[in-house]
């Protein structure tokens, strides 16, 4: 399940990137002004694309819409009777034998699968803007320690579902069975200056300002790191991230 807008930069590496363990894509596009729908429709693995025309601008309209969509996507995911569902964003590339796990005897006791995220940075030494012809996976040189460990991967059943505001997790019930699997590296902060201003300029315009609004606005400007946005030492991706990486909420 992929929830996208106006990500027709890094699209096609993403659906090729998903194509590697995915067996089909549902996607939902939000308003998109750009080619995303285009590059979708494109798509071998893409089977089905719920197509929004109106963009919600108010921070109560876009809290509510982040869980919405993926609720829709949950819900029409369930007409193809998937064994596994996977809930992603565009600019995450992931790590590990997905479909091996998946396909193995390890997976039969386990209902859901968090992936450990971590986020890249844009670095003096390393700035050059993403290009559509360049993979995303292992584009930065540098990452920040914070881990967040996120549900990504999950068998579906009537008790996994989206709901309150702003939900890039579904809830689940407390019997299940959780593994931490995995890895992303997320380059949401990192595509190039450009994007990272536009991001700042996205979440201060749109969302609510105590919780994402002032961070946001304090970062434009600083899109090239010597730290993290935690403050803390950057690493290559490897053992020595893993190894200082620091447990922090999704």
């Amino acid at each position: 399940m992929l929830r996208i807008r106006n990500e027709s930069l890094i699209l096609q590496d993403t659906l090729n990137h998903l194509s590697e363990f995915a067996d089909g894509i549902i996607c939902y596009d939000d308003a998109s002004t750009d080619n995303t729908f285009e590059i979708l429709k494109n798509h071998e693995k893409v089977i089905a694309v719920i197509r929004n025309f109106h963009w919600e601008t108010t921070p109560e309209e876009r809290l509510k819409s982040e869980t919405e969509h993926r609720d829709n996507l949950l819900q029409l995911s369930s007409r193809y009777s998937p064994e596994w569902i996977f809930c992603t964003d565009a600019d995450e590339r992931y790590i590990g034998g997905i479909k091996e796990f998946i396909n193995s005897n390890d997976s039969q006791n386990v209902d859901i699968v968090k992936i450990q995220l971590f986020d890249a940075y844009i670095t003096k030494e390393d700035q050059q803007p993403y290009a559509p012809t360049s993979k995303l996976l292992n584009f930065r040189k540098y990452f920040g320690p914070e881990r967040r460990d996120i549900v990504m991967l999950w068998r579906p059943n009537a008790s996994i579902k989206y709901i309150g505001l702003d939900s890039r997790e579904p809830s689940y019930t407390e019997d299940s069975s959780i593994a931490t699997l995995f890895y992303c590296q997320h380059y949401g902060k990192s595509l190039s200056i450009q994007h990272w201003e536009e991001t700042c300029d996205y979440y201060a315009n749109y969302f609510p300002y105590e919780s994402y609004g002032k961070k946001w606005i304090e970062r434009k400007g600083r899109a090239v790191h010597e730290k993290s946005d935690f403050g803390r030492a950057l690493y290559k991706w490897g053992d020595e991230l893993f190894s200082n990486a620091i447990n922090i909420k999704p």
